[in-house]
């Protein structure tokens, strides 16, 4: 009998076989689909993993780990998982077991930018993408009327399906043991002469191995790895001291520690002018969870940056009590994008899709009365230790108080309904977060179409916490000041569960494949570190490392460079095999299922440069606008292949291949190869953005060359930051730059929160404005010559 992973395999190279001999390139969908045993979930994989196996067990005073994660929230989910697919013998520690993958604010994943990450730690065979696919309830693509490249998937979860699927995930976990206990401080060992100690579990720099063994590496690549593998420490870590729940301490010693503390680092809760020490409300109870002040007692005492930033949590309300009847609906998109991309490359809807198991999400929105409540009841609102009592929020997810007093000409703001899950009546209203006492809270909900009889389950409340400047990691996320200690997550200055699981998988990635290699005696690793042009989790990972963050940093596609190359669609082919080569990626059919991919997209492509008409042929099945519109008479007697059809920006992969098997006759089908004539939906976007976007990649690339090679030019003194004169720059963008006043566009690339796209756009207008001094300076020059000469 055949292992699930060995029949995979072998219907891959079946497939691959095929592929090679058949001189047409044509493919059956149906032939390609790589099908798993029913049975096989996250808890249940088939794949053993490679180099040693641990089972979970309970620990001991002699307990000994390669990693030892701390915090059980998303990034301390994804980083555990990733140190244990890497072999390394891992330890989740966390206060309570039964919060474990709990989501703490909104019950939602994905959206704008963010949708990416999650596609891409799934593309790393990460876990975010899967747990949210078996909880997924309603799904939506954002921003769908746009290119490809910003489009963002996003679902709605059953808050209840997540945190179990995750836990059973977990729980099973193949080299991972989950503890229970809290941990007080960190073991270190320090050097009392201020010498220079190695990590337990040190990095390979790759100038000194003459060449990398990973693949199409780049400059920007090198120079990441490089100072990741050569920093200079005075101490390192060897474990953490923990609490257990009868009140006894003990030590559990490891090689490298991730940090994923969340909002619980000297966390204090606000409602009102209540003020109390704690990380989070417990769900569906008053119990708060302790916060951790020792760990920020330490990070202190080692000079870590450490500053303080807030987030805020809506009211939870009744759906009982809301008038759903006046309110616009929000259904489900049906079929949906799953996040998995097995999921999608099978063509299989996530199961709560499948089985019709959905919700409707409703739309209402605040009004003058409301903003009249929320200023008259400002007094009320909590004082805070960051930023002069005000405290330190999300730009782009602010207060609702904060959007009424930033946004005083407008009239309203939208609120999203979403249920909370499928057996339920709980609600969140998206966008209402606002720490007010509950009954002035009760008051603001109650103003609102639809809402005017709502009762609140839960009142709402802020957190500040302490969070480390970044900047004082590397680029894998290990601190510059303590060898073997990495941090992830909200503590690095990120607010949202999609960037945390980000940085958590890199953090778990590279913890523990050096944690392994000091283990085993093996030559030390090379440091794992994704580029801002291979994937988002580069750009969120570069943009805290090098600039830092002053405000708690969301991902937008805004901030990405090369986002045309980065998008949602292709991020399997982007990361999965470079997390293979390390042996993060462990799944073989995730690996089998990006080389069938990769040979389809090839053959679709080939297939549509292949096939050509003359330009009155596609004018005549398509219209005269497909060609063009009035221009088409000048290009009557040429011809268009179906590539250079679908290069215009008015025409879509369907209306081509809408004409080409309109054209093709059935025996031209058969005898062309092109039985299946239309391409798979699991490839679809992909190939039309691949062909769509072929030139704007090459201008892309283009720009960005241009731009590094000016970073030493000057930016004149005078220039004026507004919606005139730099009108692609957001408001955040022009507040920062006419503050900051750079005198260098190098300068200007260390401002946090200036996109590189921003900085190359005012590098074509400081270019515009010295051509057009230039050139009046010549006419001057030349006006005075004509005078003299006169």
């Amino acid at each position: 009998m055949r292992t699930g992973g060995q029949q995979q395999n072998l219907v891959f190279m079946i497939m691959l076989t095929s592929f090679l001999r058949t001189s047409s390139s044509a493919f059956s969908r149906r032939s390609l689909i790589l099908r798993r045993p029913s049975s096989t979930t996250c808890a249940t994989r088939t794949t053993m993993y490679q180099r040693r196996t641990f089972a979970s067990r309970a620990i001991n005073n002699n307990q000994e780990w390669d990693v030892i994660v701390v915090g059980g929230g998303h990034a301390g989910c994804e980083a555990a998982a990733a140190a244990a697919r890497m072999g390394a013998k891992t330890a989740l520690v966390t206060q309570r077991l039964d919060t474990v993958g709990e989501l703490s604010c909104n019950p939602s994943i994905g959206g704008i930018g963010k949708g990416h990450l999650v596609r891409e730690v799934d593309a790393l065979d990460g876990l975010i993408g899967k747990i949210a696919d078996e909880a997924g309830i309603h799904y939506r693509m954002l921003n769908r009327r746009k290119g490809l490249a910003v489009r963002g998937p996003r679902a709605q979860m059953d808050r209840d399906l997540y945190k179990k699927a995750m836990q059973n995930c977990l729980r099973d976990y193949p080299n991972l043991s989950l503890v229970e206990a809290s941990v007080q401080d960190l073991l270190l060992d320090e050097s009392s002469s201020g010498t220079v100690m190695e990590s337990m579990a040190p990095m390979a720099n790759p100038s000194m191995l003459g060449s990398t063994s990973r693949t199409d590496v780049s400059e920007q690549q090198q120079r990441m790895m490089e100072s990741a593998a050569t920093m200079k420490r005075h101490a390192r870590i060897r474990g953490v001291k923990v609490e257990l729940s009868d009140g006894a301490t003990q030590e559990l010693v490891s090689r490298a520690v991730v940090i994923t503390t969340g909002t619980f680092l000297r966390g204090v809760l606000l409602m009102g002018k209540d003020r109390y020490a704690g990380g989070r409300h417990l769900r569906d109870s008053e119990q708060v969870e302790p916060p951790s002040v020792g760990l920020a007692k330490t990070l202190e005492r080692f000079d870590f940056p450490l500053g303080r930033l807030k987030t805020g949590t809506p009211p939870r309300i009744d759906g009982t009590t809301i008038d759903w009847d006046i309110l616009q609906i929000q259904p489900s998109e049906n079929p949906a994008q799953p996040f998995s991309h097995v999921l999608q490359f099978n063509e299989e809807q996530p199961p709560n899709i499948a089985a019709g198991r959905v919700i409707d999400c409703y739309q209402t929105a605040t009004n003058e009365e409301t903003h009249k409540l929320v200023m008259e009841f400002e007094h009320t609102l909590p004082e805070y230790d960051g930023m002069e009592g005000k405290g330190n929020g999300p730009r782009y997810c602010p207060s609702l108080y904060k959007k009424v007093q930033r946004f005083s000409e407008r009239n309203s703001h939208n609120c999203f309904l979403e249920p909370e899950g499928l057996s339920t009546d709980i609600v969140y209203p998206n966008g209402m977060s606002g720490p007010f006492p509950p009954e002035i809270q009760l008051k603001i909900m109650r103003s609102m179409k639809g809402l005017g009889a709502v009762e609140i389950v839960r009142p709402g409340y802020d957190v500040e916490y302490d969070f480390v400047n970044p900047q004082s990691l590397t680029h894998t996320l290990e601190t510059k000041r303590i060898g073997g200690l990495y941090l992830a997550g909200q503590i690095c200055g990120t607010t949202g569960y999609e960037e945390a699981a980000a940085q958590g998988i890199i953090a778990g990635a590279n913890a523990g494949q050096s944690a392994v290699a000091a283990s085993s005696g093996d030559t030390a690793p090379l440091p794992f570190v994704i580029g801002r042009d291979e994937g988002y989790i580069g750009v969120l990972i570069d943009d805290l490392v090098t600039r830092g963050t002053l405000e708690p940093y969301r991902m937008f596609t805004s901030r990405a460079e090369y986002r045309i190359s980065l998008r949602a669609d292709n991020a399997d082919l982007r990361l999965t095999r470079k997390g293979a080569e390390c042996g993060l990626v462990v799944d073989d059919e995730r690996i089998s299922a990006v080389d069938a991919r990769e040979l389809m997209i090839d053959d679709r492509i080939r297939r549509l440069q292949a096939f050509d008409l003359k330009v009155v042929d596609w004018a005549a099945r398509g219209g005269n606008s497909l060609m063009g519109g009035q221009q088409i008479n000048r290009k009557k007697g040429q011809k268009k292949t179906a590539e250079e059809v679908l290069i215009m920006p008015h025409v879509s992969l369907k209306d081509v291949e809408d004409i080409m098997v309109e054209h093709l006759s059935p025996d031209d089908l058969l005898e062309g190869g092109h039985a299946d004539s239309r391409t798979p939906l699991a490839v679809f976007d992909t190939v039309e953005a691949s062909i769509k976007y072929k030139s704007y990649v090459r201008r892309q690339y283009k720009d960005m060359e241009s731009w590094r090679r000016a970073q030493g030019l000057r930016i004149p003194p005078d220039v004026v930051y507004d919606r005139i004169n730099l009108p692609t720059l957001s408001i955040e963008e022009l507040e920062k730059l006419r503050d900051a006043r750079p005198a260098t566009f190098a300068e200007a690339s260390q401002i946090s929160g200036v996109t590189p796209q921003s900085l190359v756009y005012l590098y074509h207008h400081v270019n515009r404005r010295n051509r057009q001094r230039d050139g009046r300076a010549k006419s001057y020059v030349a006006k005075k010559r004509d005078i003299a000469a006169v």
